[in-house]
């Protein structure tokens, strides 16, 4: 009854099968130990963020480029400030309202992008106190350029004067005419009448979208992996039953109807 496997038509669905199952299973675990390292690079920037508030601040010049291992870190730097723009749309404690962005010119000929605090409600400049006068030095927690359309980063287009969607050295190098530094910080203590902006995380190392994205590509594969075993035994069990229909004479066998001469 089950000489049919034996058919070339069998041996390529079981080849096929012998593939499949394996390779769908090889992708849904990649795909799941992709999610699981997203899980570990977010305890392990957390863990970051609070272990990096109690080391000593270092130079600026020591800790770029800004990536995983130095996000986050204590960065000290020294400069005037300079133009003063606002952030809008940004939330601190689950309350909307915006950042208070000033460069630092320093020595280098650059300007740092520092976030003085955070302020309630919209974008209003006449809120703003003025930036200290003459030098400063100052310390915060060291970010990574915002990319507009990531991580609630706004890609907003069209602002007022004075204002920017996202800190990023692409978008500020054409607000002011000096180079801007591929980083920010936000200082630890916000100036007077200002909220502090935590630090976050750096990117890519948190829950976001891509990880629950991996998460999902995991099901996927492993249900893909079920339905080609139950696409198999469906066949099987049609085969197996118009055998033995066949056998039984309740159809016809195709090569009895092939030899019967065909009626002029």
């Amino acid at each position: 009854m089950y000489r049919f496997l034996l058919t070339p038509r069998w041996w390529g669905i079981n080849v096929f099968v012998l593939l499949a199952i394996p390779f769908c299973i090889f992708m849904g675990s990649w795909q799941l130990s992709r999610f699981e390292a997203r899980v570990e690079a977010h305890r392990s920037a957390d863990e970051q963020v609070k272990t990096a508030k109690t080391e000593a601040a270092r130079p600026l010049a020591d800790l770029l480029p800004v990536d995983q291992s130095t996000s986050g870190k204590r960065a000290t730097v020294t400069g005037r400030y300079d133009k003063q723009l606002l952030v809008p749309d940004r939330q601190v404690d689950g309350k909307n309202g915006f950042y208070v962005l000033t460069l630092l010119r320093t020595d280098s000929g650059k300007a740092l992008p520092v976030v003085r605090g955070w302020l309630p409600g919209k974008a209003d400049a006449a809120k703003v106190p003025a930036p200290p006068a003459g030098e400063v030095t100052v310390t915060g927690a060291l970010q990574a350029s915002e990319t507009p359309g990531d991580n609630g980063v706004s890609n907003q287009g069209g602002l007022p004067s004075g204002q920017t969607a996202a800190i990023s050295a692409a978008s500020l190098v054409n607000l002011v005419p000096y180079p801007v530094y591929d980083a920010w910080i936000t200082l630890e203590k916000a100036d007077s009448g200002m909220t502090a902006v935590p630090a976050t995380a750096p990117d890519n190392s948190g829950l976001d979208l891509k990880a629950f994205q991996n998460l999902g590509y995991t099901g996927e594969w492993f249900v893909f992996a079920g339905f080609v075993v139950f696409m198999w035994f469906r066949l099987l069990r049609r085969e197996v039953e118009f055998a033995r229909d066949a056998a039984l004479g309740l159809v016809p066998d195709p090569e009895e109807e092939a030899q019967q001469p065909t009626a002029v």
